[in-house]
């Protein structure tokens, strides 16, 4: 069993949703990203999703775009980022995504690419430039390394799309909440909840469902898992901590271990 699905099931018997936790890796400095995840692994973090800096990341609102800023001017690379995946599993048994455009992989090509994601104890990959219908190759080479394939779903997908995603997903089904680029958000839309209830109820049983994308507060952790998604992923609410202490390692750690513990306490199931 790979370890994106080991880590579900083991939350299933703990009657807990995943909370899955996005940053950019080398934001602020590459020396900082295995600190900023310790600090939300501590704080109850499930799975670590890391973003490698890319130059035009179609999906990505204003205060990840800042955040991809930084890491480019401290010399981060995706060879670096994958090094600070390998740090991370060295100490922590936690699954690990990384978040990716197409263009990268392609520039190193697919084999040497996974090769490489291979070695550095990487679980799954999200690609969200790359389509369904350019996948085959993509899908046999992760495959071959044993390697999580998660793709992502909108509003506006429909269901005939929709079933045809869940059937190329593994590890989980990404579900964009809302219209439009990442950022957080003050509150979860009605439409959004009605969309992840149509997904569950097509996903159930064949892959697990997370939901990102102004998801911020725990409020939105507590409704998301309650109407049926399996995970909540948290991005930009973690990112605007680390941009809002620069200059304050430690206090940005201690915010970003606090803030993670209030959100994990809201995936535990059977709540209001």
């Amino acid at each position: 069993m790979r370890a994106i699905e080991a880590k579900f099931r083991e939350l299933d018997r703990r009657n807990e949703g995943a909370l899955i936790g996005y940053i950019t890796g080398g934001d602020p400095k590459p020396e900082y990203t295995p600190n900023i995840i310790e600090a939300l692994i501590d704080g109850g973090v499930d799975i670590i999703e890391l973003g490698i800096p890319f130059s035009d990341p179609i999906a990505d609102g204003p205060t990840i775009q800042q955040a991809t800023v930084r890491a480019f001017g401290s010399g981060t690379t995706p060879k670096k980022v994958l090094e600070i995946s390998e740090m991370i599993k060295r100490k922590h048994d936690v699954p690990l995504v990384i978040l990716t455009y197409y263009n990268i992989i392609y520039k190193m090509g697919l084999e040497n690419f996974f090769d490489l994601a291979e070695r550095r104890g990487v679980n799954g990959f999200i690609v969200p430039d790359l389509t369904i219908e350019e996948s085959a190759d993509y899908k046999r080479v992760a495959e071959d390394h044993d390697i999580d394939t998660i793709f992502l779903a909108a509003p506006s997908t429909p269901d005939e799309r929709l079933e045809k995603i869940i059937n190329k997903s593994s590890g989980f089904l990404y579900l964009v909440s809302v219209f439009g680029v990442t950022g957080a958000r003050e509150k979860l839309q009605d439409h959004s909840v009605k969309f992840i209830k149509r997904a569950a109820s097509t996903t159930q049983g064949r892959v697990r469902l997370a939901v990102g994308f102004g998801i911020s507060k725990p409020s939105h952790v507590r409704r998301v898992i309650s109407n049926g998604a399996d995970g909540a992923i948290v991005g930009s609410r973690f990112v605007k901590i680390i941009e809002k202490n620069l200059k304050d390692e430690e206090r940005m750690l201690t915010e970003l271990k606090n803030y993670t513990h209030g959100l994990k306490e809201a995936t535990m199931k059977g709540q209001r």
